[in-house]
């Protein structure tokens, strides 16, 4: 079945984890192109902190304060966006949290916390986006996913394994929509690192605050992918070159790409500053002092642009093929050093 989206001027979108970074970013991009918003998260203050910004703009919006890993708070957001605006259009599953450590140093309820989060938050929103949409003209559901849906990583190896979870489930989700012909189409989007409040809310187990390795994206290159895939059907999209780099290197050299892992991210995840007592984060509850914020402003240089993203999207498959192809190039390029 051909799949028609309907522009976003003319769509309902529903976003979780929408006060913080990613989710936040594509809210406000949203709310500027003319879409209609229920906006999903724990803290009811940013929720109506942020509703007020948008109706001050004339933008019409509903919001639910909801924790993605309850069913029954996403039941709410379903409902919520049936009773204020009688359909859904595009579903977008954000909501997401890490924990920087060794992983048999982690508490075994951090772990299961961050999955309820990032899987079973994608799990819920996924299915409840399938219950609502399927009989009332269809959509897009988007998951973010990211670089590490199919390269884990030391030190974050429990998020790794949550996206790793989450693209076996889009990807399973997918397939059965479309052996019954249902009017959804079902994206991945995998960014890459990006400068958010992702570090800030991450629990950390190290002696150093946590740090995300360059390249470094700015939230504005996935909110672009999220809002495009919400127009126009797309299958998987990577958010920032170095996404596909990674997935592609990784699937032709997986043993050389475990030995940049271990080279790299043991201290490109640790930035100089000490860990401090008493340090707040995001796992359990959201932290005031955080919210609202699209950035956290990282010392690195962050690229405002991707161009394998731009090209991925709107140019010919011959075009992202050759891109596609520097990506692997730098790939190889990289395992030849490391080699040496």
């Amino acid at each position: 079945m051909a799949i028609r989206l309907r522009k976003l001027h003319d769509q309902v979108m529903v976003i979780t984890g929408a006060t913080s970074g990613i989710g936040l970013t594509t809210a406000r991009m949203a709310a500027a192109r003319g879409a209609r918003l229920v906006l999903a998260a724990r803290s009811k203050e940013a929720l109506g902190e942020l509703a007020d910004e948008m109706r001050s703009r004339g933008v019409m919006v509903e919001t639910v304060a909801a924790d993605v890993g309850d069913i029954a708070d996403v039941e709410r957001i379903g409902q919520k966006a049936i009773d204020r605006f009688g359909r859904i259009d595009t579903w977008v599953n954000n909501a997401g949290i890490s924990i920087f450590g060794r992983l048999e140093e982690i508490a075994p309820e951090d772990h299961h916390r961050l999955f309820q989060t990032n899987f079973w938050g994608t799990v819920n929103g996924s299915l409840e986006a399938v219950r609502r949409m399927k009989h009332r003209g269809g959509g897009a559901i988007i998951n973010v996913g990211s670089e590490v849906s199919e390269r884990s990583i030391p030190m974050q190896g429990m998020y790794a394994s949550s996206k790793h979870a989450v693209k076996g489930f889009t990807d399973a989700l997918r397939m059965e929509l479309e052996k019954e012909n249902a009017p959804l189409q079902v994206t991945l989007v995998r960014p890459a690192a990006i400068d958010t409040m992702f570090a800030v809310h991450a629990k950390n187990y190290m002696d150093k605050e946590p740090a995300l390795p360059p390249p470094i994206y700015a939230p504005e290159v996935v909110a672009d992918a999220i809002l495009y895939c919400a127009e126009h059907p797309k299958r998987d999209i990577y958010a920032g070159g170095a996404s596909k780099m990674i997935s592609a290197g990784s699937k032709l050299m997986p043993a050389m790409f475990d030995r940049y892992m271990n080279a790299t991210m043991f201290k490109q995840q640790q930035s100089q500053r000490p860990t401090m007592p008493g340090r707040r984060d995001a796992l359990y509850k959201p932290d005031p002092a955080t919210e609202l914020r699209q950035r956290q402003g990282m010392p690195q240089n962050v690229h405002e642009r991707s161009l394998y993203t731009k090209t991925s999207l709107r140019s010919s498959p011959t075009t992202t093929l050759l891109v596609a192809g520097g990506a692997l190039l730098a790939a190889f390029s990289l395992s030849r050093r490391l080699a040496r």
